[in-house]
């Protein structure tokens, strides 16, 4: 009997799987990037090589608050080629953190960190050369690339201006004018205004992409580098993004002298 009703779940399932799975390879002659898409790793994190490491101000929290092992997503191995100024600055983020990342504040993440954050994202892609359209939960974030308008934006905005091409079958986007009040990665990777990011989009096959971004930004690299991970399709029955509109979490830290809060204070750090 069990064996029977295990065959029929299957039978009933793998339809369903299967039309997740399946699924047109080009749209408008273009490779399909419609989709969910993930990083999995720890990029979101740090982007270079890190160990475990425990959180100790989140003592209660025990085993569930502390900093996962990852491999550095770098190209080609090696530490990000910060200048002094900047890894100065990344020293004192790292000393603030986390009450000194936007992304504790909510605030929009900024490319290329809101690709490889720990919530997945989707793409909405049409025919032809039309834009495409980038949606991220966290900070209800979304991303035009550009097709055809690459004009230079009037003003620095948080995500900045992002421009796409097609090299053959592989999306190119390359994005300009971000400010400089986001970070890289919860390690606190600085940058400024004068960073330009270009992104490369490569589907492998219907689930996975394999992604490149170069980061060039003399004030704060001193060459431009390039970091390279996969990114994963969920293919689960109705697959979606859910809302995470994180203001009111971030209210208590923006507004903690208003409504007389006081932080714990920090461990000092060994020297």
């Amino acid at each position: 009997m069990f064996t029977t009703a295990l065959m029929s779940s299957t039978l009933i399932i793998a339809p369903a799987r299967a039309q997740e799975v399946k699924r047109a390879e080009t749209i408008g002659g273009h490779p399909n990037f419609n989709g969910v898409w993930q990083a999995i790793n720890t990029a979101y994190w740090n982007l270079e090589g890190h160990s475990a490491e425990a959180l100790d101000e989140f003592w209660p929290m025990g085993a569930i608050a502390a900093i996962p092992a990852g491999k550095s997503v770098i190209k080609g191995g090696g530490p990000i080629p910060l200048l002094p100024a900047a890894a100065e600055q990344r020293k004192k983020n790292q000393a603030g953190w986390p009450e000194t990342d936007p992304e504790a504040k909510c605030f929009m993440l900024g490319v290329p960190r809101v690709t490889y954050h720990d919530m997945p994202f989707q793409i909405f892609q049409g025919t032809g050369d039309a834009d495409l359209l980038m949606v991220y939960p966290f900070a209800a974030t979304n991303r035009i690339i550009y097709m055809k308008d690459h004009s230079e934006p009037a003003v620095d905005t948080w995500m900045g201006k992002s421009s796409g091409t097609w090299d053959k079958n592989v999306l190119v986007v390359t994005t300009v004018d971000q400010n400089d009040k986001t970070w890289l990665d919860r390690s606190g990777t600085p940058h400024t205004r004068d960073m330009v990011v270009t992104e490369r989009f490569t589907l492998l096959d219907a689930n996975h992409i394999w992604y490149e971004a170069t980061i060039n930004d003399p004030k704060t690299f001193s060459k431009p580098w390039t970091i390279e991970m996969p990114l994963y399709r969920l293919i689960d029955k109705d697959a979606q993004i859910l809302e995470h509109k994180c203001v009111p979490f971030a209210d208590k830290l923006l507004y903690s002298d208003l409504m007389h809060l006081t932080l714990p204070p920090k461990k000092p750090t060994a020297k």
